[in-house]
């Protein structure tokens, strides 16, 4: 468990977080090395029975230093952008190690990314193909393609974040995944070496996985009888953590166990797509108690983070657990922990019991993944310090941004 508390003072790892706000303020964003590291392990072992890549989702922290730590224990990259692809290069990863998935791939990225050699693009519609058929025609470059199906599979999980339903946007019919094969496969340029699938984010039930896996491995042996023979099955993402106490998330074995009976006696490479599980738990958010707000309803924590330094309990109604920095024997009380942007919906934690007065520092738990990427400067407001703990010491690895960065790019024409 990366952050305890150690004389009633919380801490990452072996800092003592109160200094640590000393040297960079709040809002702040701070990662555990060692969570991550032990998380993608996780993976590594699970897997270690069959050929595998795991695929980090960048979508779920993309900054740098993160990025390398992944690339220096091997990992591949997930992208859904030019801009994450962009991110990877810089962090040292290798291209031939990464997958573009998403919907909506506009030709520049799909140039960029050819240009850069990277290992498959996951195509998610017919115009996608016909698109990239076109580019690498033009070009006179060949790509791994790799359909993205969609199982019409319930994750049973919050549907912001449900992937796999046919109303869902993502991917295509599985039921027309032979035709489409059959179109990639009289394109000169193109080859098909995969099959992707994906229903989902913070999934905490295994049993959809288990419908999905049926679903694809039957599309894998149907291609194979007609002499379209995959290299990999990307089995996508989406394994969940603990935010809520009562929450049980199944683990990494735990889901290599669902999957293993669909890889008896098959060759194909696994490739994985995990972002949440690797670090989702390994991140914090600090913020300062500014006012103490009572009223005949409610009582009010005013804190300095704000809906836009986190935006998942306000777009999901996510639930992440809120405790003081440091603990002491006072009363405690039920506070809704708000920030100071000006909306309703501005909120970071409802009802919760702490004991805390004005300048008290807050910890918010489980935000190392879609926590500062989904940041904003809603209320021209400056984002938030990343901080990377590494045992007792502590590195700065994205600088609070100021105003001069923030206005640079505006203009006031003549």
């Amino acid at each position: 468990m990366a952050f305890k508390y150690k004389n009633n003072l919380l801490h990452a790892e072996d800092v003592d977080l109160q200094e640590l706000v000393d040297a960079y303020g709040t809002p702040c964003y701070v990662y555990s090395k060692a969570t991550i590291e032990a998380n993608y392990r996780a993976y590594e072992t699970a897997l270690s029975q069959w050929s595998s890549r795991i695929c980090y989702a960048v979508k779920a922290n993309s900054n740098i230093a993160v990025l390398n730590l992944l690339v220096k224990l091997g990992a591949g990259f997930d992208i859904v952008s030019i801009g994450e692809l962009e991110r990877v290069i810089r962090a040292g990863g290798d291209v031939k190690k990464v997958v573009f998935s998403g919907v909506a791939k506009r030709s520049d990225e799909i140039r960029r990314a050819l240009v850069m050699g990277i290992d498959c693009f996951n195509i998610e519609s017919t115009a996608e193909l016909q698109r990239l058929d076109a580019i690498t025609s033009e070009m006179d470059v060949h790509a791994h393609v790799s359909l993205r199906v969609n199982p019409d599979v319930d994750a049973t999980t919050h549907p912001y974040i449900s992937t796999g339903l046919k109303e869902n946007k993502f991917g295509v019919d599985i039921n027309d995944a032979l035709e489409i094969y059959q179109q990639i496969a009289a394109c000169s340029h193109l080859e098909a070496v995969g099959v992707d699938c994906h229903i989902g984010s913070q999934l905490l039930d295994l049993s959809p996985l288990q419908s999905c896996f049926e679903k694809v491995f039957k599309l894998v042996d149907q291609l194979t009888d007609i002499g379209i023979q995959l290299k990999h099955v990307d089995v996508g993402g989406g394994l969940g953590i603990r935010y809520e106490s009562a929450e049980q998330p199944p683990t990494v074995q735990q889901y290599a166990e669902v999957l293993a009976p669909f890889m008896r006696g098959r060759e194909v490479e696994i490739f994985i797509e995990p972002g949440r599980s690797i670090v989702g738990d390994g991140g914090i958010l600090l913020t300062r108690v500014e006012h103490i707000k009572n009223t005949n309803n409610k009582n009010f924590a005013l804190v300095d983070a704000a809906m836009n330094d986190l935006m998942r309990p306000s777009l999901y109604s996510a639930w992440h657990d809120i405790t003081p920095v440091e603990q002491t024997s006072g009363t405690s009380a039920k506070y809704d922990v708000v920030g100071p942007v000006c909306e309703t919906g501005d909120f970071l934690g409802k009802e919760r019991d702490l004991s805390i007065q004005e300048g008290s520092l807050l910890a918010v738990h489980a935000v190392g993944a879609y926590g500062f990427v989904m940041s904003s400067n809603y209320n021209t407001r400056l984002r938030a310090a990343e901080v990377l703990v590494d045992g007792d010491q502590a590195y700065l690895i994205r600088m609070r941004e100021t105003f001069d960065q923030l206005l640079a790019n505006e203009i006031i024409p003549d």
